[in-house]
């Protein structure tokens, strides 16, 4: 299809924060835009809307469930400072997950008026390349939408990784996109990982009475100030936090009572042990980046193909 042709001026690929942001400053300056958007379901069948990591399985969530932490230390200090606090003071799981998710869902709301109000056209289909100027989707009453774009930019973002070579990884395990839309407690909970993202989520269910442990292979926060990193895992193990340090897992197993057995090596001695869990949260880095599927050829000179 020629210039002048096509559908839009831009498609955006990719509903996170930098496509959004991307086709909203373009419909300001006049040109015609469309998002295409679609969250593949994680292992664990958990599934979000318009927005992005930050808003439905990062920053947005996570700060929120650290506030429902902090204000549970309040509470635990409140009697310092004359507050006649009625022991012992319970967390409720269910209710603050309703919260957190109910004020996702204001959010993915708010991001599709937006598109609106700017007349970005929004499609919640899963997109793949036909050539440099075309990508072609298949809407949920299964008919197929081709949609032709002078420039199409791919902000597409990432997803945590499974480490899959471990037995029961993928079955059992959960990761970030599944922690903030858990219905009920994760309970006792494994976070493997020692980047920051297993940081923060054992830091806040610790912070709100969970029994948390995290695996450590090596090193905490690699690529960080090391330093910086060991303060924060002093400040850690000092709330309550448990850690296995120099440990790898090498198999999760569904124990009869639901229990997950976690078997691991602790590398130094060569040793085998194993514990029992509610929750094993994967948390290892790198995250995987989503590039789209080019169903013919090379879609375009600039793809990145990861």
């Amino acid at each position: 299809m020629e210039a002048g042709q096509r559908d839009y001026d831009l498609l955006v690929v990719g509903g996170g924060s930098g496509g959004l942001a991307c086709a909203k400053e373009a419909a300001q300056l006049g040109r015609k835009v469309a998002v295409v958007d679609y969250v593949e379901p994680s292992p664990q069948g958990t599934r979000w809307g318009l927005g992005g990591t930050c808003v439905n399985v990062g920053c947005i969530p996570k700060k929120l469930m650290h506030q429902a932490a902090l204000l549970g230390g309040l509470i635990q200090d409140a009697p310092h400072y004359g507050w006649e606090v009625a022991q012992p003071v319970l967390h409720d799981w269910r209710k603050m997950a309703e919260a957190v998710q109910n004020h996702v869902k204001s959010l993915n709301w708010g991001h599709r008026v937006q598109l609106q109000d700017r007349k970005v056209k929004y499609f919640n289909i899963k997109a793949s390349f036909v050539d440099e100027h075309t990508v072609c989707g298949v809407a949920k009453g299964g008919k197929e939408i081709l949609l032709s774009a002078d420039h199409i930019i791919i902000a597409t973002g990432g997803r945590p990784r499974y480490p899959t070579h471990i037995e029961g990884a993928l079955e059992y395990g959960i990761t970030s996109d599944d922690i903030f839309w858990l219905k009920e407690s994760p309970g006792k909970t494994l976070v493997v990982g020692a980047s920051y993202v297993a940081l923060e989520c054992a830091g806040f269910l610790t912070g709100i009475g969970l029994d948390t442990t995290i695996m450590m292979r090596s090193i905490p926060l690699r690529g960080f100030d090391q330093q910086m990193s060991s303060l924060v895992i002093e400040h850690m193990a000092s709330h309550g936090t448990r850690f296995l340090r120099g440990c790898a897992p090498s198999r999760v197993r569904r124990l009869p009572d639901g229990q997950l057995q976690v078997t691991w090596e602790d590398r130094a001695t060569g040793k085998e042990d194993m514990g029992t869990f509610d929750t094993v949260l994967w948390a290892i880095a790198p995250r995987i980046s989503v590039c789209l599927p080019t169903t013919v050829g090379r879609a375009g000179k600039n793809q990145r193909r990861d």
